[in-house]
């Protein structure tokens, strides 16, 4: 720490007292020479021009018409679909052309979404942002509050049970419409799962005692694969012999065929890629109407509608149930 403190003020206690030198490499003035010092200010300017050339490279600039047409489209895209993130709106501008893959882009997208809600064209809770977290412990104003809300679960009727995992916090959102309806847990993994977080999940789906079916959603990407390895190989640990089967349902080569998603270069900074052919896909190029439909095909197959039924007329019995109980409280 001395060291890394002291440096710096001996350096600026150099640099104030010592004359500048100059280092480029120029003839120096000769003797009654009146325009050396003239003519090596040019060269070390020239020099410097030479090393930092100014950028020739223009970019496009919308004009209005082009704006209004941009406009439009995000307005049609999202009434049509939502809500959606931010990178599921650029990828679905990019897949009709709209716009070019480019970072410069995906930033611009950020500006208009921001200018169309601020003005109304779209509601605020038509873009999803889980970049931030309120966590309150859920209360009831009143007993018969309690009995509106009430749900029974509909998975200790069931012979199996079912989770999604998801790899980007970011669609958290968009997949809880559906796994909500079906009472289906909703992990987010945000890359490799810790150990402690999968062996606290493969607990509580050994306590379900029932052949138990996890459901993975991942970029197809090195880092992606190997996540959804990871996951597989320790549930496969922690749940020797146990009825439990992990699949990895999203991004496959099939879907991004399939479905005209647009891709991106795979880094070449995860050590992984060498063994990884092609380009790499992300989630959120996916849309959301085709990702709930996807997690709803995972769920449906495990659920048997006769006890489904059953579970639910219980279930508006048990609510009843309160409601009269919160009935009975008020006239007392």
């Amino acid at each position: 720490m001395t060291s890394r403190t002291s440096a710096p003020e001996t350096r600026n206690h150099q640099v104030a007292n010592t004359p500048l030198q100059n280092t480029s490499p120029m003839r120096e003035p000769l003797e009654g020479d009146s325009q050396g010092s003239l003519e090596a200010l040019g060269s070390a300017s020239m020099t410097a021009a030479t090393m930092y050339p100014a950028s020739r490279r223009k970019r496009h600039r919308r004009n209005k018409t082009e704006l209004q047409a941009m406009y439009d489209a995000i307005i049609r895209i999202m009434a049509a679909d939502h809500p959606m993130t931010l990178r599921g709106v650029f990828y679905r501008l990019v897949s009709e052309s709209i716009i070019s893959k480019a970072e410069n882009e995906y930033d611009k997208v950020g500006d208009y979404l921001l200018k169309l809600r601020r003005e109304g064209a779209i509601p605020y809770h038509w873009v999803f942002d889980s970049t931030r977290w309120m966590r309150k412990p859920k209360t009831y104003g009143s007993l018969y509050q309690t009995a509106r809300t009430y749900r029974r679960s509909l998975w200790n009727d069931q012979d199996a049970y079912v989770e999604i995992w998801c790899e980007k916090d970011t669609l958290a959102g968009i997949l809880m419409e559906e796994t909500e309806s079906w009472n289906v847990p909703l992990t987010v993994v945000r890359g490799f799962s810790s150990e402690t977080d999968v062996y606290n999940a493969s607990q509580a789906i050994e306590s379900m005692a029932k052949p138990a079916y996890l459901y993975l959603l991942t970029d197809h990407d090195p880092s992606g694969l190997a996540s959804a390895r990871h996951v597989a190989r320790k549930i496969a640990e922690f749940l020797p012999g146990f009825p439990c089967t992990v699949k990895r349902v999203a991004v496959t080569e099939e879907q991004i065929v399939a479905w005209n998603l647009p891709t991106r270069p795979t880094k070449t900074t995860d050590s992984r890629s060498r063994k990884f052919i092609g380009e790499s896909g992300d989630l959120d190029a996916i849309p959301p109407r085709t990702l709930r439909q996807l997690v709803r095909g995972c769920i449906e197959p495990h659920i048997d509608q006769d006890v489904l039924d059953q579970t639910k007329g219980i279930e508006a019995m048990e609510r009843l149930t309160r409601a009269k109980l919160a009935v009975k409280g008020w006239a007392a």
